[in-house]
């Protein structure tokens, strides 16, 4: 009679992986299997490998699962919306559009973030160190966008207010900058104009090309070819810009 021969009990790493400035959690289960598998799935990304391997096999498997990260992120917007963000260390230059700041960081025993924008251009970070990834990384994310959003809302408000008496000449509310990953803009039936902050990552011209777009709306709440005719009106090289937001957007961020 055979005897069972009991399966050895998956085992589970958990790491983070800077991944070409994309940092991506990743989870490594060793299992009862024959081959290695790597996925991508919403939280983190999975490499599952044998039970047993040899130290430097287990290395080989990591080093070839850190190459397929790489190529995964580099061809895959979806990938770096979900993951995309720097890991940020003290001492680090966040650069946004034409402005640089440094970022002094101290991790304390807290329950949330703060932090706040020096006078000498200087980001102060004080982070919990209880958050695990990837909340700490939606928290930190959204931090940032705050502090860099006040430092940068005059002047996207003067640019507001400039290409509408250019061109639009219409009653706006009030100029908003949010870290907001489902659209590049909006408008509102008040007549606010609401603007990611992901989009301060872009040219110039492109940010133009956005707020033209909501403020055309203003006029027309739709996208009826008198729309368009406001817009291209406006700015007649517009679908370049809308080109350039399709292949770069994705990695606009913080």
């Amino acid at each position: 009679m055979r005897r069972k021969r009991n399966k050895a009990k998956p085992t589970l790493q958990q790491l983070t992986l800077d991944i070409g400035g994309t940092t991506v959690p990743v989870r490594i289960y060793k299992e009862y299997r024959h081959n290695v598998r790597a996925s991508i799935g919403k939280t983190a990304a999975f490499l599952r490998m044998p039970h047993g391997l040899h130290a430097r096999e287990e290395e080989r498997h990591l080093n070839w699962f850190k190459d397929w990260l790489h190529e995964q992120v580099a061809k895959s917007d979806r990938i770096n919306r979900h993951f995309g963000h720097r890991a940020y260390q003290d001492g680090d230059t966040l650069e946004v559009g034409k402005k640089q700041y440094r970022l002094a960081i101290t991790y304390e025993d807290r329950k949330t973030h703060s932090g706040k924008l020096l006078p000498d251009g200087t980001i102060a970070l004080k982070l919990s160190h209880h958050d695990q990834v990837p909340e700490f990384t939606k928290r930190l994310q959204h931090l940032l966008s705050r502090i860099v959003a006040q430092d940068f809302l005059p002047e996207i408000t003067r640019r507001v207010d400039d290409l509408n008496d250019r061109f639009f000449q219409q009653n706006i509310g009030e100029v908003r900058l949010k870290y907001n990953h489902s659209n590049w803009g909006s408008c509102s039936s008040k007549g606010n104009i609401n603007l990611s902050t992901r989009l301060l990552f872009a040219p110039d011209d492109v940010i133009d090309y956005v707020i033209i777009h909501e403020l055309a709306h203003r006029i027309e709440m739709n996208h009826s070819p008198r729309f368009w005719k406001l817009v291209s009106d406006a700015m007649p090289d517009y679908k370049e810009k809308e080109k350039w937001l399709k292949v770069h957007g994705g990695k606009l961020g913080f």
